[in-house]
């Protein structure tokens, strides 16, 4: 079977078509301020397709029966990429960021192969859902699954003996996920207990509805609010 060998105008439009898609999905994640934005996306589509075009060069330029296996670089491609997605992934205590522009990196060099090997339908294709779940879809996750943050509640009570169960009930109202409850009991009745919680805790929740339900027990003294990572 003879493959038509590639032109110089074949490989230039290949690059080109990379360059756009990488920018495409490139200018999604920085208006996002992910630590892999424009730039980035760009580079690794149109490296993965200048590599899936040396693939197919090669064989039909310098082996005499035009025979190779043009998988075997992209096959690098798709483990070495692995590298620069685990360095977009970010660990901040129980928050973990970054997993969607780690898979966006490894998505964007599977475009470039693509374009690369002369697959274009397929890439557009591709380059059209990937846009669909990243802009699309994630209005709908996060309608239909508010993200949180992991917060920790400190309330100072009037009496030594507080009603945590109050508390929680009143937490749980506001849809705030109880973690973990520390309490600090005062020996002296003249002062109050203290008592911490850690909460996850959504980000369009009301903080200010939170600590005025909190005060009208008559028994919290002080609601203070802190970030834990």
């Amino acid at each position: 079977m003879n493959v038509p060998l590639l032109s110089e105008v074949d490989m230039l439009i290949r690059l080109g078509l990379s360059f756009a898609a990488g920018a495409i999905i490139g200018l999604e994640r920085a208006s996002r301020h992910q630590v892999a934005g424009l730039r980035t996306h760009i580079l690794i589509c149109t490296g993965a397709a200048l590599l899936m075009l040396l693939s197919i060069w090669i064989p039909q330029e310098l082996s005499p029966d035009r025979n190779g296996d043009p998988g075997r670089i992209a096959a690098q491609v798709v483990s070495g990429i692995g590298f620069l997605g685990a360095g977009a992934i970010i660990r901040l205590g129980n928050n973990v960021r970054g997993l969607t522009t780690a898979a966006s990196l490894w998505f964007i060099a599977a475009v470039g192969l693509a374009l690369g090997a002369g697959m274009f339908r397929a890439a557009a294709a591709a380059e059209v859902l990937s846009l669909i779940t990243l802009v699309l879809l994630d209005k709908v996750e996060k309608r239909m699954f508010p993200s949180e943050r992991n917060k920790l509640i400190e309330l100072t009570f009037k009496s030594s003996i507080p009603d945590t169960k109050e508390t929680i009930n009143i937490l749980k109202s506001f849809g705030v996920r109880i973690q973990s409850i520390d309490m600090e009991q005062s020996i002296s009745k003249d002062k109050g207990a203290r008592l911490r919680i850690l909460v996850g805790i959504s980000n369009n929740a009301d903080i200010a509805r939170i600590a005025k339900a909190m005060k009208a027990t008559g028994n919290v003294d002080r609601f203070e609010m802190k970030e834990k990572y």
